[in-house]
């Protein structure tokens, strides 16, 4: 008798033969896994319940794939190619989705997968897909260092929570020869809801909202799990995504970016000194326009104001900056800073 944990194995053995072996199926897995075919024929009953596979015929059935998919295998990360699990394990379930949301999960599968080989140092990378209720769920998770302390190590930050903040610019990666460092970003924006479970804290970007969240939970002790989710009925696409972080319509270049300052908080503190705006600014001067949005950010400091506004400002003049969302309070703070600015020669857009 097979041990209960190989049932994830069974099921995705069987949907992924019952396209070239309708009719042998049972038979062709057990072999295959070395099982018996009354073990075999335990998951074919809980598929077929599930929707995920469809039985015709009664005397000697034959099988195909239902609506509804499912896929579940862990891999070695050593040697492990992206292209692979998509190709090979996820695209011949998932070919009869319309194209744009196809080659959305095509672009976050691989991009996250490519990520955890890349960057994980994980001994294994879990790949998971469940397709019902018109809605498909991805998950890559790895057993790695975590992301959030990868990013935390890599930029010297002195908090974890601050690389939501870098994750949220983008243009982030901490192997620039090999990586742009866009995969993470674009990926968060194409599905309707992405999140990232690791070490403890849990970022979630929703379609539905404009903030990036940052939350603390005990899911993940070690390692990263990715969650995607998308309607199948979704009319994004990828170019539309990529074409509102360009710079206009002739340029493919990743130019914009849109910056929560909130997340330059750690705990409760407020944004009022230099290192806070340093921190706050770090890498956006590889983006032509930087959006800052300041949801949920009551008051700023003088010295915070003036550091952004004034100094990065008129170092950087290639870069524009675009403040939204900004309380009174707020924009009499970037105001004063503008003053002198505008004396220097330069004019922020400000947008209420």
């Amino acid at each position: 008798m097979a041990r209960p944990n190989r049932f994830p194995e069974i099921q995705a053995a069987l949907l992924h033969a019952v396209t070239t072996h309708p009719r042998d199926l049972v038979g062709m897995v057990a072999a295959q896994l070395g099982l018996s075919k009354a073990r075999i024929g335990i998951e074919v009953r809980d598929l077929v319940a599930g929707g995920y596979l469809l039985k015709q015929g009664t005397t000697r059935p034959s099988y195909a794939l239902g609506q509804n998919r499912r896929f579940q295998r862990r891999y070695r990360r050593a040697g492990l190619a992206e292209d692979a699990v998509w190709f090979e394990h996820l695209l011949p379930l998932l070919d009869d989705l319309p194209r744009n949301v196809l080659d959305i999960a095509h672009y976050g599968v691989t991009e996250m997968v490519n990520n955890a080989v890349d960057h994980s140092d994980a001994e294994s990378v879990l790949v998971r897909m469940e397709r019902r209720d018109a809605q498909l769920w991805l998950e890559v998770a790895d057993d790695g260092i975590g992301i959030f302390r990868k990013i935390t190590r890599a930029l010297a930050l002195p908090d974890e929570r601050l690389a939501l903040l870098e994750l949220s610019k983008g243009k982030l990666t901490t192997d620039p020869a090999r990586h742009s460092g866009e995969g993470i970003f674009f990926t968060s924006r194409v599905f309707d809801v992405f999140r990232i479970a690791s070490t403890g804290l849990v970022f979630d970007h929703d379609a539905n909202f404009d903030d990036d969240l940052l939350v603390d939970a005990d899911e993940v002790d070690s390692g990263t799990r990715v969650e995607m989710r998308i309607a199948t009925d979704s009319s994004r696409t990828l170019k539309a995504v990529f074409d509102e972080y360009s710079s206009g319509p002739d340029d493919y270049s990743f130019a914009r970016t849109i910056v929560p300052v909130r997340l330059a908080k750690v705990g409760n503190e407020n944004l009022i000194s230099r290192s806070q705006a340093k921190r706050l600014l770090q890498r956006v001067d590889r983006f032509r326009c930087v959006v800052l949005d300041f949801s949920g950010v009551a008051s700023i400091g003088q010295a915070f104001a003036d550091e952004i506004f004034r100094v990065f400002a008129n170092a950087h003049p290639e870069v524009e900056l675009v403040a939204i969302h900004a309380t009174p309070e707020v924009q009499q703070m970037m105001r004063r800073a503008e003053v002198l600015r505008d004396e220097q020669g330069g004019q922020l857009p400000l947008l209420d």
